[in-house]
């Protein structure tokens, strides 16, 4: 057997060992461990791990079921793997002669991000897996349909379909229907879906209802299109091998292949018209349609040059935050990024399940570069190549959360506009303005070496009063103690004075905690400006001596 089917066979069927593990099923032999134990003797069940055992043990085990719910299931997975090799064979046999549309299938497929987005759980029951034509002519077919899916969040944190859109290639509506969620829905997010609870009143259209529905329209080797599919089809729990997703075959000059375009980008750039003003709901029917303009500009028109999208200033004046907990309020977030004015949430097509997004916003790009520098962590990068943070921190009752922050643009970018409102600096380059700028160096090193004392003095100060205020809220929640008066074991009465005096105790302790969350807050921004100025000292140092 070629080795690299060999191989392509192994993991299938290590695939369907595990999934027979994780779901505790049983043969006529037991499950796996008590299969191994009387077929090998040797090494029973000591040696476990399927990925280690040959085809020949693997296939042994399999055959031990006989129950038809057991057999559909492998059926299905076998089906999903036997449905990619077909079109990745198809693939290579009609390269030299494919049609445009073939071409754009193989674009996607051949996209480093295609094994890790559309390997779906076709072993999962609510799952169906579409089967490619067995004739090579169908296998040619041009014929298209493009889909697009709105999602709630539901209560157990997973995600459900609530709205469906299919356009053909003439744009005609194929399917356009409101979908009742199979489970507790806990925010509709109607700012995104455009979809509120009384909407779907007298709705009875079901996911198996469109699950059918779409098998029809993707039989015969139909294509289907979308705008990152992989979320489209994971809600529609459909395994689907022939796909144009345009956030693949569309791709930004000299940037990495992973920074994947947003449809309103391709729009804007291509077809000449945003998909969606901002703010403004998504509209399912449009999104379809877009997707399906932007594959038959492709057609067109060929390999179509594509410009980044612009940062504009108030977005340059923004961090995103991701994956931030649910339990993580807004509140708490402004204590982790000190200097932010304001804590906006981010709505999202997509449903986030347990996490959610939001932008900090500062007053300038160069206070919201500063701070994603001031932010301890180790810098990486995000799926788009951007630089982005994870931070842990503790909130409520000491408990441990993280989030990322990552920024809005590439680094280049952000030097550009540091760098923008000192250009014409550089064009004078006499000795005498050279001079003039060592002297100012030397003069502004000794005020911040000054300011530095001044804010270490501060600091110390500030701490001292820290300690003071928590020694006098130890002292006022003991005098509270010893003002209660007990007259017996069973009744305890407190006299109008000492319930007064109680009373303003309880005020003052208010009082001083919020004294204290001040004092908190002005402690971070020192400690944060002598980190700046200590940075400056040390640049002031490695300027040159001024020659007399």
């Amino acid at each position: 057997m070629d080795e690299k089917l060999e191989t392509a066979e192994k993991k299938v069927l290590v695939e369907i060992v595990k999934l027979v593990q994780k779901r505790g099923l049983e043969g006529t032999k037991g499950g796996w461990k008590d299969f191994l134990n009387t077929y090998d003797r040797k090494l029973g069940a000591s040696l476990s791990d399927p990925s280690r055992r040959s085809n020949d043990v693997l296939v042994s085990f399999l055959k031990t079921f006989a129950k038809d719910d057991d057999l559909k299931l492998f059926d299905r997975v076998l089906q999903s793997h036997s449905n990619r090799n077909i079109v990745e064979q198809f693939r290579k046999q009609s390269q030299d002669n494919e049609s445009p549309e073939q071409r754009l299938v193989r674009l996607t497929l051949e996209h480093p991000q295609y094994p890790l987005d559309y390997m779906f759980p076709t072993g999962d029951e609510e799952w169906i897996v579409t089967q490619p034509p067995k004739k090579s002519r169908m296998m040619k077919s041009n014929s298209m349909v493009a889909v697009d899916c709105e999602m709630v969040l539901c209560e157990d944190g997973t995600e459900a379909l609530v709205r469906v859109c299919v356009v053909d290639r003439d744009l005609q509506v194929k399917i356009d229907e409101l979908v009742k969620p199979n489970k507790a829905v806990a925010d509709y997010r109607t700012e995104i879906t455009g979809v509120a609870a009384g909407d779907l009143d007298g709705v009875t259209c079901s996911v198996v209802d469109i699950q059918k529905s779409m098998k029809k329209l993707l039989s015969n080797g139909t294509i289907l299109v979308g705008h990152g599919l992989q979320n489209d089809l994971q809600v529609l729990k459909i395994d689907h091998a022939r796909v144009i997703d345009t956030s693949y075959i569309f791709k930004y000059l000299d940037a990495p292949i992973y920074r994947k375009p947003s449809l309103n980008n391709l729009c804007k750039s291509l077809l000449g018209y945003e998909v969606r003003k901002p703010g403004a709901a998504h509209n399912c029917l449009d999104d379809a349609c877009a997707a399906m303009k932007l594959v038959l500009a492709k057609l067109e028109r060929g390999d179509i040059p594509l410009v980044q999208e612009d940062v504009t200033q108030p977005e340059m004046e923004k961090l995103l935050l991701h994956r931030i907990p649910i339990n993580v309020h807004k509140e708490e977030i402004s204590r982790v990024i000190p200097g932010a004015v304001a804590i906006e949430e981010k709505p999202s097509k997509k449903v986030q399940g347990r996490h959610y997004s939001a932008f900090a916003v500062f007053n300038s790009p160069q206070e919201a570069n500063q701070a994603f520098e001031n932010v301890d962590g180790n810098e990486e990068k995000d799926s788009s190549g951007l630089p982005q943070k994870l931070v842990r921190f503790l909130f409520g009752k000491g408990v441990t959360a993280s989030l990322y922050i990552r920024k809005m643009a590439q680094d280049d970018f952000h030097h550009q506009l540091l760098s923008n409102k000192r250009a014409f600096q550089g064009e004078e380059k006499s000795s005498e303005s050279k001079k003039l700028k060592t002297d100012q160096k030397i003069v502004e090193t000794r005020e911040n070496s000054n300011q530095l004392d001044d804010h270490l003095n501060e600091i110390e100060r500030l701490k001292q009063e820290l300690n003071e205020k928590y020694a006098r809220i130890v002292w006022l929640e003991k005098s509270i103690e010893s003002d209660k008066v007990k007259t017996d074991q069973k009744t305890v009465e407190v006299t109008t004075a000492t319930s007064n005096q109680l009373d303003g105790h309880l005020k003052e302790i208010e009082r001083l905690k919020q004294e204290l969350k001040e004092k908190d807050s002005r402690i971070v921004l020192q400690d944060k400006m002598i980190s700046n100025l200590l940075k400056k000292v040390d640049e002031m140092k490695k300027v040159p001596k001024k020659t007399k």
